[in-house]
């Protein structure tokens, strides 16, 4: 893959770049509550500027349906870019239209600027490859004749949409700082990792992780499972599971998973349970497979991290990803603090797989830097791992437009 590093050798100053971030940051009434996306995407940005760059950002925020919306607007994603740039960053008010087409030829060099959200044109997202092709067309008329593109937001590059895949068939591309530093971290658990090898996977449900369990289990030494879905592995062991987070239709699967898995596989043993989630007023530990009809488990229990904490602590490569319980109720994040923790403590080269776990780390107050790496991108990591192509990526490999 060509780097920014050689765009930069080439000279950019003067010309106009592209630059595909992932800003797909949380709000809560318009305020960002965790900006650990925008930190990722400002060196790459900054490195272009310093160079003499006019960067043009174009990244989404959110699912809006094809059009435009003020609940998923960038507005304060461009704020909080600038303050870390130390520049002002103009926000385009569309994605192509009169309005980015205005910004981007009043541009200076070193100048940045930000497209708005660009999931408000349903082409970005369209499965028709030529609806896709012609928003790629108005990013590649937007930048000009010397223009380029850089990838650089990895949480988007197992998606095959225009700002990520079609623009690079259109203009000289080049992969990021951000991207290659991800591909360069999951290269090495998908080669040979320093053993003992320990993935750590939460969340909700096994059908949302089947896939990655499935292509892990031959490689990992230990898998420890946590989150919602250790309760259908406890229903598959004759468990007791009450109003606890149950895939019934997958019961027969965490069967096949135990049989094959032997004791790769570890289980929490007992959970953090209690009669509602919003308003418990009933919270107590109870083994995992012995929860009454009137609770739900709503974390790993104690002895669950302890457990975990001891396959961790011999572990010379960790993976995780999804949290042990609903860690945003502090009643019921212990499980989640106490195994991030455990990670952090052990020597191990330690890799954080995004989503909900690197909001974790940040909301819980951990030490980001006591993690070898924390992923921007859940949904591209476990994709990867499971073997699967990642279009933004092959696209990059395999040269893109190359200049």
């Amino acid at each position: 893959m060509k780097t920014v590093a050689d765009l930069v050798a080439q000279g950019v100053a003067g010309r106009t770049v592209l630059v595909r971030s992932d800003l797909n940051v949380p709000l809560d009434g318009g305020v960002i509550t965790d900006d650990g996306r925008v930190r990722a995407a400002a060196p790459t940005i900054r490195a272009l500027a310093e160079a003499g760059a006019r960067v043009v950002v174009t990244a989404h925020l959110g699912r809006p349906k094809g059009a435009p919306d003020p609940a998923f607007s960038l507005a304060p994603v461009a704020t909080r870019l600038g303050e870390l740039l130390d520049t002002e960053v103009t926000l385009a008010g569309d994605v192509v239209g009169e309005s980015a087409q205005a910004v981007v030829t009043n541009m200076a060099d070193g100048q940045v600027a930000l497209l708005e959200n660009v999931r408000f044109d349903p082409r970005e997202t369209s499965k028709v490859d030529a609806e896709r092709v012609a928003l790629a067309e108005d990013f590649a008329t937007l930048v000009g004749q010397h223009g380029a593109f850089v990838s650089d937001g990895f949480g988007v590059v197992h998606r095959k949409q225009a700002s990520v895949y079609d623009v690079a068939t259109l203009l000289p591309a080049f992969a990021g700082d951000l991207v290659l530093s991800e591909v360069d971290v999951l290269r090495t658990l998908t080669g040979d990792p320093a053993r003992p090898y320990v993935v750590v996977l939460g969340g909700s449900k096994v059908s949302d992780k089947l896939a990655v369990i499935e292509a892990l289990l031959p490689k990992v030494d230990k898998l420890l499972v946590g989150g919602g879905m250790c309760f259908t592995f406890a229903a598959a062991q004759g468990g007791q599971v009450g109003g606890s987070l149950l895939e019934k239709d997958m019961i027969g699967t965490c069967e096949r998973l135990l049989a094959e898995a032997g004791d790769k596989l570890v289980l929490p043993t007992d959970v953090v349970a209690a009669d509602d989630l919003k308003a418990p007023t009933v919270t107590d530990v109870l083994p995992v497979g012995e929860i009454p009809a009137d609770r739900m488990g709503l974390d790993i229990g104690p002895e669950s991290v302890r457990r975990f904490a001891g396959e961790l602590a011999s572990a010379k490569t960790v993976f995780w990803n999804g949290p042990m319980g609903v860690f945003e109720v502090p009643d019921f994040a212990a499980g989640t603090k106490g195994v991030a923790q455990a990670i952090i403590d052990s020597d191990a080269f330690s890799v954080v797989g995004g989503g909900d776990s690197a909001a974790a780390v940040r909301t819980l107050g951990l030490a980001e830097d006591g993690f070898s790496h924390i992923s921007t991108g859940g949904g591209a990591s476990l994709e990867y791992l499971e073997g699967k192509d990642l279009p933004g990526v092959t696209v990059l490999s395999t040269g893109g437009n190359t200049p």
